[in-house]
């Protein structure tokens, strides 16, 4: 098994939704505020379609790259709002209509964000598209 820290983990996640055209993803540092893990991963999808391909994405490469798969996914019937725990990353995915109305930031506001840049040199490696 590849051991890779929760930073990383939660990079190389925005990245591979980044290279599968997943928009708006954001990565919060929710450590120092709740127990539920480290980070989460944000990311908004177009369709249902898009939104049950993304998680499956995500699942394929971080079982690809590190050998690990999520302690529990769980998914809505309509595929609105996937989300997959990894125990100290927890990657969700929603359709842009859900991720709108939900506004998980908002409610997360006193997490440190990452930012895009940040994430990306952090997972560089990574890309499909190097």
């Amino acid at each position: 098994m590849v051991e890779v820290d929760s930073n990383k983990l939660a990079c190389v996640i925005a990245r591979v939704l980044d290279d599968k055209l997943a928009s708006n993803i954001s990565i919060l540092n929710i450590s120092n505020v709740s127990s539920l893990g480290d980070y989460f991963v944000i990311a908004s999808a177009d369709s249902p379609t898009q939104v049950k391909s993304l998680m499956m994405s995500v699942k394929e490469m971080i079982k690809k790259h590190f050998e690990r798969l999520p302690i529990r996914t769980e998914n809505d019937l309509k595929n609105r709002w996937n989300l997959l725990d990894y125990g100290d990353v927890i990657v969700h995915i929603l359709h842009k209509d859900e991720r709108e109305t939900y506004a998980i930031e908002k409610f997360w506001s006193h997490a440190f964000s990452i930012s895009e840049e940040t994430w990306k040199e952090n997972s560089k490696e990574y890309s499909e598209y190097q």
